[in-house]
Parts: C-alpha cells; sequence; structure tokens
C-alpha cells in the first residue's frame, strides 16, 4: 500500500541552500493586511472602531501599546500554491516586505485581539467611564409582593 507523502514544513533554520521560507509557506501575508489607528480614549472612539467591524472581515489587535485594523482579504494575485501571480510587478509594499519577522512558525499572538463589533463594545463599556447619570450598578430590582 503507497503512502501519501506529507508535506512537513520545516523550521528556519532547517531549510536546505537554496530553498526559501515561502516554498512552504500559506501565504499569510498575502491573506490580510493591517493598518494601524489611533488608541480609542473615548466611549465614541469605541464606537468608530465597532463601525469598522461591521463590515466584516476585520478583526482589531494591539501590540504593544499600538492599535490595528487588520482586513482578511486575499490579494488577487495570490496563486493556488501561494506564490505572487504578479511578482515581477509586485507594489513596492511587498517588495519590501521580508521573510525575518514574518509569521511562518504559526505562533503569532497579539497582547489584545478582537473578532466582534459585540467583543468591542463590552470593552469599551469596560475601560471607559460611564455615561453621566448612569451607574456602575446593576438596577434595583423590583421588589416581591407581600403575599398575606
Amino acid at each position: 500500500m503507497a503512502t501519501a507523502e506529507i508535506n512537513v514544513k520545516p523550521a528556519r533554520d532547517q531549510l536546505k541552500p537554496g530553498e526559501v521560507l515561502c516554498e512552504y509557506c500559506t501565504g499569510k501575508c498575502c491573506r490580510y493586511f493591517a493598518l494601524p489607528i489611533e488608541t480609542p480614549d473615548e466611549y465614541k472612539d469605541f464606537e468608530y472602531i465597532r463601525w469598522y467591524m461591521l463590515h466584516g472581515e476585520t478583526t482589531i489587535f494591539c501590540e504593544d501599546d499600538d492599535w490595528y485594523l487588520m482586513v482578511h482579504n486575499c490579494c488577487d494575485h495570490l496563486l493556488p500554491d501561494n506564490r505572487c501571480g504578479i511578482y515581477e510587478t509586485r507594489p513596492r509594499i511587498c517588495r519590501e516586505y521580508t521573510t525575518d519577522d514574518c509569521e511562518y512558525e504559526d505562533q503569532w499572538t497579539y497582547d489584545r485581539y478582537w473578532e466582534t463589533p459585540e467583543q468591542m463594545a463590552e470593552y469599551a463599556e469596560a475601560v471607559t467611564p460611564p455615561k453621566k447619570g448612569a451607574s456602575l450598578r446593576s438596577p434595583r430590582p423590583p421588589l416581591l409582593p407581600v403575599i398575606g
């Protein structure tokens, strides 16, 4: 019985001369982009961020004290083998990108990460001061009826 060949992804330091990380990668760098955004400090700032997230395929993350909007959307020129279909004419940002700090190892984590607008709303409520006249306490429940 023949066994199927399993493509095992080698560690960076296990690459043979002439091999590059991209030969084994899933093209993560071509499946999203992240843009820095201003650090929110008021409730209305969080509402803008929540609005971004309502457009789908977006998440928010923090690294150190920097906030980012991540848009999950594949490059139109990513080929089925995860290679660039316009490599020779790719944009400058792609030309300047190196694999030195890429996410090849699949172990990337963020300091903070939000996937849904609801998560962002809950976070905003937790870190911003209560609205004027609002209380941090739950509303007082109604009194139970007296049974006589």
